[in-house]
């Protein structure tokens, strides 16, 4: 049934604007026209700081920017939500059109540009919506903040009381010099000054929220031995491989791959995946890891999880296969876990890390 009211529903959604239909579908949301999940099979839970996700699989930000349907995506069968990415003050982002779908690819290139409605609002619904379920927040910088480390220090702060988990997201090509965050000095100086907007927060009595960084896919390979040294050297929680991409390697719709802006989706896959198993090998697997990035059916999702993730986030996905993809991905997980004899799917993280580790980057 719910297959086909996706294939029912899909040559609509194709046929509009790809952000107005992304629209639709909040909205749909919103209003509870979602699949609804039953239980949850015990091998595919992950206990990891000190939160327990009933499976690894969440939505990557991006998805609910304004932290509209956390609870429906749960609802729907996913193990956490991530909403934003948030700035402290409301932008409207890029001109449109600013989204694009690459069908023949199974891919979207978007220059959305952080668009979303500040803090204050996101925040105002996450206080009304009950604390059940692991919802993540991801936080930005404005584009015309002077002090981009700033902001972060001000997300952190503003939801410190309804996060789960924070993730640090410096790595979208669309907002200009965003980016050069991930050099490893401006690197320290930022996660020194979110550590210490935390340990005010857990000083002054509030639980300790882990932090996740978000890291681009594009990073130079020269670099990622010392990005991952500030990583392990700061204690970060966590690190997200990775947003979009500025490669256009090997796509077939060439008339739209000339648009600027970060790719996402199949094509990723390769690159974000050995990327990944680079960043798990450099840091000997101390810091978990979430795989995003071309996750589209259960084979990649268990490639992803060999070479190095614990969690793993879905969005380009979703658009071309539907929702029947969380279900169908959910149950290949448990069948490997249970064919290994593991106690839980996050005991294959890193199982072919080195063989992902030693492709190249682009296939």
């Amino acid at each position: 049934m719910l297959g086909l009211a996706f294939r029912l529903a899909r040559p609509l959604l194709n046929a509009l604007d790809p952000e107005r239909a992304h629209e639709l579908t909040l909205r749909a949301l919103e209003a509870g026209v979602h699949p609804r999940a039953g239980g949850h099979d015990p091998v595919l839970a992950v206990n990891l700081w000190g939160l327990a996700f009933s499976n690894p699989l969440g939505t990557a930000a991006g998805f609910d920017k304004d932290a509209r349907v956390p609870d429906a995506v749960l609802a729907m069968g996913l193990g956490f939500a991530e909403v934003g990415t948030l700035t402290p003050r409301p932008q409207a982002g890029n001109p449109r059109p600013r989204v694009f779908r690459l069908h023949h690819d199974r891919a979207l290139i978007n220059r959305l540009g952080f668009n979303n409605g500040g803090h204050e609002a996101a925040h105002a619904r996450l206080a009304r919506r009950p604390r059940r379920g692991i919802v993540g927040i991801n936080v930005g910088a404005n584009r015309d903040t002077a002090d981009r480390a700033q902001d972060y220090v001000a997300g952190i702060r503003r939801f410190q009381d309804v996060a789960d988990y924070f993730t640090v997201n410096i790595s979208s090509p669309n907002t200009p010099g965003l980016r050069d965050l991930q050099a490893p000095a401006a690197l320290d100086d930022l996660l020194a000054r979110v550590a210490a907007a935390r340990d005010e927060a857990v000083a002054a009595g509030k639980p300790r929220r882990p932090i996740v960084v978000k890291l681009a896919p594009d990073i130079a390979e020269a670099d990622l031995a010392d990005v991952a040294g500030v990583l392990v050297g700061r204690g970060v929680d966590g690190v997200a491989i990775g947003n979009t991409t500025l490669s256009r390697a090997g796509l077939k719709e060439s008339a739209l791959a000339r648009e600027a802006g970060g790719l996402s989706g199949r094509p990723l896959f390769h690159r974000s995946t050995a990327m990944l198993a680079r960043l798990f090998r450099l840091t000997g697997g101390s810091i978990p890891l979430i795989g995003i990035g071309g996750v589209d059916s259960p084979a990649t999702a268990i490639a992803k999880i060999e070479a190095g993730a614990t969690l793993l986030q879905l969005y380009t996905g979703l658009v071309f296969e539907g929702p029947g993809l969380v279900g169908r991905i959910k149950r290949e997980l448990a069948r490997y876990a249970r064919d290994r004899r593991l106690a839980s799917i996050a005991d294959a993280a890193g199982r072919r890390a080195a063989e992902w580790a030693g492709r190249p980057l682009e296939p």
